[in-house]
């Protein structure tokens, strides 16, 4: 069973927006559409709604199925769900913020923050006390606990304090190895708390939602309004099944957000536009440096094999876990910076491709129905549309000095023409040079030298420059000190 809505652009009123993108093309829209679609309908998905937003704008955006099976209200881009896991994003953040006005400091000892902490009972004697830092990257030692953390949601305050009082037990020495915790995340939301002299729920939408216009995003879903919300079902005996409702509590920070497709995009361009870094002035509700900590890996990182079922080339993936966020270096997409979410009744994902510029997130209201599968081939068919370019990147002055020098090098046939740093005639001497530079230029002919370099970095670029009998492929780097040297020049022919 298919329901379609139709693709709307919102333009978000979001200050320090990147500059507005198109959208992707009628064909790659169809496309994105068709896999979500068909990937609902196998998994027995009652209703989705799935965005892309660049540069500062929710390009595009659909809904699919209904927010309630009995009154069949099609979801659109309001529709409210929760997003689950994907709300460990906030509270990282929120603790980062909290850091940069310095309240907390991610290397003390997470007792300092939250006093039931410290009679615990480490797993050994040479244990370190769990760290702030090692509840944001899952390494205090506790154990994954997907099944029981998620039904904690509704604990009071009270409760939870009691929990903490008792103390847990470790699955592994802390600072050890990653293991995923949703207690350890609520523990950071009574950290935010304690810290704040507020809940933490109102202080994350005070501090962050707000000024970002998210209105529609709650922890508290029973206040929400009842025709906006998507009500979750869990699918069982081939029929979909009402999930109860769960209430807003202390295990919230773990993920209890709920949001819909229009308010969660200012979200994801708020972060987005963290990239690059730059001059320009200060314009979120937490700095751009600050936000570019998410991805700020564990030192436990996996290599694995991407999922054949995305399709595409075999690829080898590098995965570490940042800060309320997953990060990976994938073949095809570059980083891909991720999380989904997995609720009673919900499934979320969502993935930024920050060097990119371009998010791209979906909900879905069955139980643990992240569309994580979907969303990966549909930014695959956006890369293989074109839409996922790199924007260029900006050439130094000094890189442009350096530039030159090279240029001047080729010219003159002569490696002295520019200032060197100490190490390249030790490395290569200049008669070597020389001789190799009077070589190189008999076989390739006169060179066309006009196209700027291509930057790697601020320092160091690469060119290539067509030439009468082939083209040569180069590489300066200038040397680290203030004074403009040259540590590292390369000219060899291009190779078919």
């Amino acid at each position: 069973m298919r329901f379609a809505a139709t693709i709307v652009c919102f333009v978000l009123a979001m200050a320090g927006a990147a500059s507005a993108a198109p959208p992707p093309s009628p064909a790659a829209l169809a496309e994105v559409d068709r896999i979500f679609a068909d990937w609902a309908q196998a998994s027995h998905v009652p209703g989705l709604v799935y965005g892309v937003v660049a540069g500062g704008e929710l390009v595009a955006v659909k809904g699919q199925g209904v927010q309630d099976i009995e009154a069949r209200a099609p979801v659109t881009p309001d529709s409210l769900f929760r997003i689950a896991s994907m709300s460990k994003a906030f509270t990282a953040l929120a603790i980062l913020k909290l850091r940069d006005e310095g309240k907390i400091s991610l290397d003390a000892p997470a007792e300092t923050y939250v006093p039931e902490l410290k009679g615990w009972t480490y797993p050994t004697r040479d244990s370190p006390k769990i760290t702030v830092r090692n509840l944001l990257s899952h390494s205090a030692g506790f154990v994954e606990d997907n099944p029981w953390g998620d039904r904690q949601q509704v604990l009071t305050e009270a409760e939870f304090s009691r929990l903490l009082r008792d103390g847990v037990d470790f699955a592994r020495t802390p600072g050890l190895g990653m293991e995923y915790s949703n207690f350890g995340y609520a523990l950071l939301g009574r950290i935010i708390s304690n810290v704040a002299g507020v809940r933490y729920q109102d202080y994350i939408r005070r501090q962050i939602m707000a000024p970002l216009g998210m209105a529609a995003t709650t922890y508290d879903v029973l206040a929400s309004p009842a025709e906006q919300r998507a009500i979750g079902y869990r699918w069982g005996d081939n029929q979909w099944l009402r999930e109860p409702d769960m209430k807003d509590g202390a295990f919230g920070a773990m993920g209890g957000v709920e949001t819909s497709a229009k308010d969660y995009a200012r979200w994801v361009a708020f972060l987005l536009a963290a990239w690059p870094a730059r001059n320009d002035p200060e314009a979120g509700p937490v700095r751009r440096a600050t936000v570019r900590e998410i991805v700020t890996g564990a030192n436990f990182p996996a290599g694995v094999a991407r999922p054949a079922a995305i399709g595409g080339a075999p690829c080898r993936q590098a995965v570490t876990y940042g800060m309320g966020w997953r990060v990976i270096e994938d073949c095809d997409l570059g980083r891909v910076v991720s999380h989904t979410g997995g609720y009673p009744g919900y499934g979320s994902v969502v993935m930024l491709l920050p060097d990119l510029g371009v998010g791209l997130f979906a909900f879905t209201s069955r139980t643990y129905g992240g569309a994580s599968l979907p969303a990966f081939r549909a930014a695959l068919a956006l890369n293989r549309a074109g839409y996922l370019v790199s924007p260029p990147a900006t050439v130094s002055p000094g890189l442009t000095q350096a530039y030159a020098l090279a240029r001047v090098v080729w010219i003159e046939g002569e490696i002295t023409a520019a200032p060197l740093a100490n190490n390249v005639l030790m490395d290569q001497d200049a008669d070597a040079w020389r001789k190799s530079l009077a070589r190189l230029k008999a076989e390739v002919g006169a060179c066309a030298m006009e196209a700027p370099p291509i930057a790697i970095s601020a320092m160091e670029g690469r060119f290539t420059w067509p030439c009468e009998h082939g083209r040569i492929v180069g590489r300066v780097q200038r040397a680290p000190t203030k004074a403009l040297t040259i540590q590292a020049l390369e000219f060899a022919p291009q190779t078919p």
